[in-house]
């Protein structure tokens, strides 16, 4: 709990603009000096190490947010160069809301664009043509489509013990 509470304090704090980091990947990466630092600070007081460990966290957990944002940019730049230049700029808008969330709905993006279900579904469709997006499961109603790569970059493990910094 306190994990999540930590990074929702540096949200409100505006240290950063939303909750980018986490810190339980980093935590559970290195559990065994997590518990150690943790016992040191209620055995012995050691809250300098602890502080020491934590913030090392905070730097790697950072560096690996900002460098799945820049993987995840140049994919929508790469796509974006890529769509056919049509008359709609909707399926730009399209490919953004698939940054923000890999998963959508045509009724989901059509809402949020505020753009009639027919125009959304000819964006995805232009979308799902680039080869960006592609439509979940087999149903014929509430298709949801995904931007694969995206959620590949979002879901990749990292183990910031071996990291450089």
């Amino acid at each position: 709990m306190g994990r999540l509470l930590i990074t929702l304090l540096l949200v409100n704090r505006g240290v950063l603009p939303s909750p980018l980091l986490y810190l339980s990947a980093y935590f559970e990466a290195t559990r065994e000096e997590y518990y150690a630092r943790l016992l040191g600070v209620t055995e012995r007081g050691e809250w300098e190490e602890w502080l020491t460990y934590f913030l090392r966290g905070v730097v790697l957990q950072s560096e690996d947010a900002v460098d799945r944002i820049q993987r995840i940019d140049d994919l929508l730049s790469q796509w974006k160069q890529g769509l056919p230049r049509g008359q709609s700029p909707v399926p730009e808008r399209a490919l953004d809301l698939f940054a923000e969330n890999p998963f959508w709905t045509v009724g989901g993006v059509a809402d949020r664009l505020s753009v009639a279900f027919t125009t959304a579904q000819r964006a995805i469709d232009r979308l799902a043509a680039a080869g960006v997006v592609a439509q979940v499961g087999e149903g014929r109603r509430n298709r949801v489509y995904c931007a694969e790569a995206i959620l590949d970059v979002l879901e990749e493990r990292t183990d910031p013990r071996f990291s450089t910094a």
